[in-house]
């Protein structure tokens, strides 16, 4: 009985069947090898690196460390800070923008640097479009502080004494949130200020401290243990709750100036195409440290609130910062080159 399948027949078959086999072999293989597959599967396979755009030894570079280690266990991998500073965060930031999107590059940073320096700079290194939000995780007010030369014992005195003759102030660098807070404080009180800007909350600090300057509007943490010693005296805090870290001192909404109420947002972003399984990776990993209690801990002792913020009620907190400071920036004049 024929079966009409010749030698011939079976051994085309056979080189059909191989040729198959090898381009399945070699479709396996580059889908293995492709970012989006590393993402769902392995993601992280190597150290990930947090671009913090804030000097070393401030809060954005306390709490980053704090994140990394916390990270580093959950996901078997180092998770390394890099401290890319200047700019008022725009270094750091461009860095990241222009990074691989595969998720071994984020960015820690403050809100100042989206929110106020599109409006104080006359250009900027990279789009907002560049850059995709991960979290806003915690939010801070600021400390005014004023150095031990300065006679005013309040603030209401401070701004009576401001308005009859300019007063300097400290910032920790052009668009940082002390540079705009001392732009709100001048617009919503009268009093004259010359803006003097610093590489960094500590050295804004040390200026203070030493008298080059009169007043600083800056993190709280670093002003503490300068108050805390008799060395300079803090006036006001700017959020709307008193600082667990200085419960004496008055809120500025306290004291009639709801105007001067001003907060710092902590965020994590990453270049904008980065795979979603990988944000999810980095968000879910993020909110459970947020609810260790070692992680609430270095948050309160860096006068921070816990946020955890996601989606719609980030973005939104973000716009409404963006265009009040827009509006700040706007009255104020502030500009940088």
């Amino acid at each position: 009985m024929t079966t009409g399948f010749s030698k011939k027949n079976a051994s085309g078959a056979s080189r059909r069947l191989a040729l198959a086999a090898a381009a399945a072999c070699a479709a396996l293989s580059l889908a293995i090898g492709s970012p989006a597959a590393h993402a769902d599967a392995a993601y992280p396979a190597k150290p990930v690196k947090f671009i913090t755009n804030f000097p070393a030894g401030g809060p954005l570079d306390i709490l980053g460390r704090a994140l990394g280690d916390v990270l580093q266990k959950e996901l078997k991998q180092p998770f390394v800070v890099d401290n890319r500073p200047g700019a008022g965060g725009n270094i750091g930031a461009d860095l990241v923008a222009k990074s691989p999107a595969d998720g071994y590059t984020v960015l820690l940073s403050i809100d100042s640097t989206f929110s106020i320096n599109p409006h104080l700079y006359a250009s900027m290194p990279f789009a907002a479009r560049d850059l995709k939000p991960l979290m806003i995780f915690s939010s801070s007010g600021l400390g005014f502080g004023v150095g031990p030369a300065v006679k005013a014992k309040t603030l209401p005195e401070f701004i009576a004494r401001a308005k009859a003759e300019p007063a300097t102030f400290s910032s920790a660098g052009n668009g940082s949130p002390g540079h705009l807070a001392a732009g709100i404080f001048s617009t919503a009180t009268g009093a004259k200020v010359t803006h003097v800007p610093y590489k960094g909350n500590a050295p804004a600090v040390m200026a203070l401290l030493g008298g080059e300057v009169q007043a600083g509007i800056l993190a709280t943490p670093g002003l503490l243990p300068q108050v805390q010693a008799g060395k300079l005296r803090a006036l006001a805090v700017t959020g709307r709750q008193r600082s667990p870290l200085l419960p004496e001192v008055p809120t500025v909404g306290e004291l009639g100036l709801k105007d001067l109420e001003f907060e710092v947002l902590y965020l994590a972003m990453v270049p904008a195409a980065t795979p979603e399984p990988v944000v999810q990776v980095l968000r879910q990993s993020l909110q459970k440290a947020l609810a260790l209690p070692e992680v609430k801990a270095r948050l309160a002792s860096l006068d921070m609130v816990a946020l955890g913020e996601t989606g719609a009620p980030a973005a939104e907190r973000l716009a409404g910062n963006q265009a009040r400071y827009g509006r700040i920036v706007k009255a104020t004049g502030m500009k940088v080159d």
